[in-house]
């Protein structure tokens, strides 16, 4: 492996080493007797590891897991390959993965300072075309580090860690102009109003132009540091408001000479938000943490739906700007916008709409499905080619302007559905988008009416142009040069499947193990309920009214033994609703019903379907987790929600983790049906020459997904070094082999299969009465003080990606 330690003043010696064993059974009987230790005043100079003889500062002792971690992530960076490297959640995997990529850059050569530019008057533009891919990277004497996770929020935290790291490189995070514009008089506007607004201001040179974009030059003229102290979205924000620079157009000049970018997905895996990037992709680093649903959102980001509920709102907005333009045209003698370009655009919408109300469907239930290339001849029915798409394009970002500018001046909140027909242009006849269509295909399906579409007489259909090769992204963007893709998250494995469906290859891998011991994590699979009846949620026994009373039962007596919070998953919404219908409504001689003995035990809290109510079902989880008066909560929630997801439950927040069953997608849904057809179909046309049990079918990528959602969940409960809990498997497949060997890796050893239901009560009883004694208050050290989570504000949670840099 390549890595020795280095103490503060060399190797230690024996006496040192007693004296630190001493030390420990010192703490130990502390902790024992209820002492809590919160931190240890740590020595100004941070540790030193040589790994791979790069030398390493670490701001704490690492753990041995830690080091092996850092040792995976400079061998990538040295040899320039890829990695998939999985380390559980609580075992401090940010700080790591920056201190040994920001080492290993800073043994290359000093970090970039704005000192460093030969050309310090630099030509302002405020134009959103493309930006050179020459240069860049800090004047491109070294590799650029991208480094990407889902959400600003995350990466937040991303950039709290590195203030606590000693590594200071050039740094900038980017963000769109609805997050950083504080122009009053245009960060009211949404989308492309919001960029016409802006390029508008900064263009003009007389009373309307925008103060804040004429500051800039002068604020980095006299303010090189920018960027050399960890700054985050909100500091940028800070500095345009009190000292006027525009935090947007800070972002735009320094990124070009920066040793590391701080973006969301989306910067990196949209090919049109990527071309705006000035970097120098050459043996360039891209980080992608949290990377566990990276496949799904390569693939939907190159897809699209296209709900005939929408494409009636684009006709009529189209409607609405040819009477807009007309009535300008006659009362302000305005000729600047032609409304026959906007008939001549409504006018295809219709054909269209007609077009796909011709598809012919057989069944409902299937669709209508051709190659990918198809949507090429269904435009070209419309004169819609790759000539004329360009023009149509610009057709229909001026009509959404033109919509934004009109709502804007009557107050109207309502954003324009336009912009959705041009994102979906653009990805069709974007370049090469015909050498990628057969990994495509089009579906047309035939949904069922709602009221409006009734009262309209018209069919509800949707269009789509589905990707099902995610691995189309990663490979355009490893073919730029890029030295290094690290890949990185709590939950990765299965590692093949996810390194075949992004078309890499990644010969370093790492399955890390937690750095908790055994004892604090119980594990085991339930295959029977209280009274004997097998507990399995497949399809043809989810409804029965049994199972649902026996999986009741036996989250009464969870509810029962398991201290503070306890999160129970189940497979789906429709799951979860249905059998927290029956609980209420089943009928009950002489007792309580199932839910109210639930209740009785502690406070339920059940995670809507709708988005906007999250925040909501957060804050009344935390509420009832810090009531004294209730002896606990328990969460009701769903594989791939946002509990599952996006949130940690460290401690008390929660003790267990119940997973009710496999969360395998609906077999019946069209996207999934074709994909596995896709996959099946690939692997029959791939090399011979391949050990065809390599290869990822289709019916092996439908239970990967479910094993990679249970992992994801069950990742929830052990958040840092002194937390413990239990998982429980509450469905007799588990007790599979090739299910368990789906589980995270750090988890897989202390799976226990139950037989007796009555065993896994004691046992679990057992298990919380002695961590309980054994942790009666937490020692907490410098490294867990750092790397401890909790539950995220809820207002940090976010549904998707920010709108790209240079939008």
């Amino acid at each position: 492996m390549g890595f020795t330690v280095v103490s503060r003043s060399g190797s230690p010696t024996r006496r040192e080493n007693q004296k630190r064993r001493v030390c420990f059974r010192l703490l130990l009987r502390l902790l024992r007797r209820g002492f809590v230790v919160l931190s240890a005043e740590s020595d100004p100079k941070m540790p030193n590891y040589s790994i791979r003889g790069i030398n390493v500062e670490f701001p704490f002792e690492a753990y041995q897991s830690q080091i092996i971690y850092m040792d995976r992530v400079i061998e990538s960076l040295q040899n320039k390959c890829h990695a998939l490297l999985e380390s559980p959640t609580g075992t401090g995997k940010t700080l790591c993965l920056l201190c040994a990529t920001l080492a290993w850059r800073k043994s290359l050569g000093s970090f970039s300072t704005r000192k460093d530019r030969k050309n310090s008057a630099i030509p302002w533009s405020d134009s959103d075309e493309p930006l050179s891919q020459s240069g860049g990277g800090g004047g491109g004497a070294f590799p650029t580090i991208v480094y990407a996770s889902r959400t600003h929020s995350q990466l937040r935290q991303v950039i709290k860690e590195l203030k606590r790291s000693s590594y200071r490189p050039k740094m900038v995070v980017l963000g769109s102009r609805e997050q950083l514009c504080v122009n009053e008089e245009v960060n009211s506007l949404r989308g492309k109003a919001l960029t016409n607004a802006c390029q508008y201001l900064c263009k003009k040179r007389g009373k309307r132009q925008c103060n804040h974009f004429n500051r800039l030059p002068d604020y980095l003229k006299h303010n090189p540091h920018i960027g050399d102290e960890p700054v985050d979205i909100e500091d940028l924000v800070n500095i345009g408001k009190d000292s006027g620079p525009c935090p947007y157009y800070i972002t735009r000049e320094l990124h070009k000479d920066v040793d590391i970018i701080f973006a969301p997905y989306n910067y990196l895996i949209s090919n049109g938000y990527r071309k705006f990037l000035k970097v120098n992709w050459t043996n360039s680093v891209l980080i992608f943490d949290e990377a566990h649903n990276l496949e799904s959102l390569c693939a939907d980001s190159a897809s699209f739906d296209l709900p005939s509920v929408l494409l009636s709102a684009c006709i009529s907005e189209a409607q609405e700007c040819v009477q807009l333009a007309a009535a300008r045209r006659d009362s302000l003698n305005d000729v600047s916008i032609n409304p026959e370009n906007f008939a001549i655009l409504k006018g295809l919408l219709l054909k269209l709409q007609e077009l796909i109300s011709k598809v012919p469907i057989p069944k409902r239930d299937e669709g209508f499905t051709k190659p990918g290339p198809y949507i090429y001849e269904m435009l070209k029915s419309l004169n819609i080619t790759h000539e004329t798409a360009p023009k149509l394009i610009g057709t229909v970002e001026e009509a959404a302007v033109f919509l934004e500018e009109e709502k804007q001046r009557t107050a109207t909140n309502a954003g324009s559905k336009l912009e959705i027909i041009a994102d979906m242009l653009k990805l069709i006849f974007r370049e090469n988008g015909s050498n990628h269509a057969d990994v495509y295909r089009v579906h047309v399906q035939e949904l069922e009416q709602n009221s409006t579409d009734v009262m309209k007489g018209k069919v509800s259909r949707t269009l789509s142009w589905w990707c099902f090769s995610p691995g189309i992204t990663m490979l355009d963007i490893a073919q730029k040069g890029v030295g290094s893709i690290i890949l990185t998250s709590g939950t990765l494995s299965p590692m093949d499947s996810l390194a075949q469906e992004l078309k890499l290859d990644f010969p370093i891998r790492l399955e890390n193990p937690h750095v908790i011991s055994s004892n604090q994590l119980w594990a085991g699979v339930v295959s029977t309920g209280p009274s004997g009846y097998v507990l399995n949620s497949s399809y043809r026994n989810r409804d029965v009214p049994e199972y649902k009373q026996e999986l009741g039962n036996a989250i009464v007596n969870f509810s029962r033994v398991v201290p503070e919070g306890l999160l129970i998953f189940f497979p789906s919404y429709y799951l979860m609703d249905s059998c927290i219908t029956f609980w209420k409504n089943g009928c009950y001689r002489n007792s309580m019903t199932v839910w109210e003995r639930i209740c009785k035990l502690k406070k339920p809290v059940i995670e809507p379907k709708d988005s906007s109510l999250f925040p909501a079902a957060m804050r009344d989880f935390s509420e009832k987790l810090q009531d004294r008066a209730t002896s606990g909560v328990v969460f009701f929630a769903v594989c791939r929600g946002k509990v599952s997801e996006g949130l940690d439950f460290a401690d008390g927040a929660g003790r267990a983790v119940v997973i009710t069953g496999l969360p395998y997608a609906r077999v019946t849904d069209p996207r999934v049906k074709l994909k596995r057809e896709f996959l099946d179909e690939q692997s029959q046309l791939a090399d011979v020459k391949l050990p065809r049990s390599t290869l990822l079918s289709g019916s092996m990528w439908y239970s990967q997904e479910a094993a990679r959602a249970v992992n994801q969940a069950i990742g929830r409960v052990i958040r840092h070094r002194h937390d413990y809990g239990a998982i429980i498997f509450c469905d007799d497949r588990f007790e599979q082999p090739s299910q368990q060997s789906k589980i995270s890796l750090w988890i897989r050893p202390n799976v226990k299969c139950y037989s007796r239901y009555g065993e896994v009560i004691s046992d679990l009883a057992r298990f919380f009465r002695t961590e309980r004694s054994n942790f009666p208050a937490r020692l907490v050290t410098e490294q867990e003080n750092n790397i401890v989570s909790t539950l995220l504000p809820v207002e940090s949670i976010e549904d998707n990606p920010t709108p790209a840099f240079g939008q």
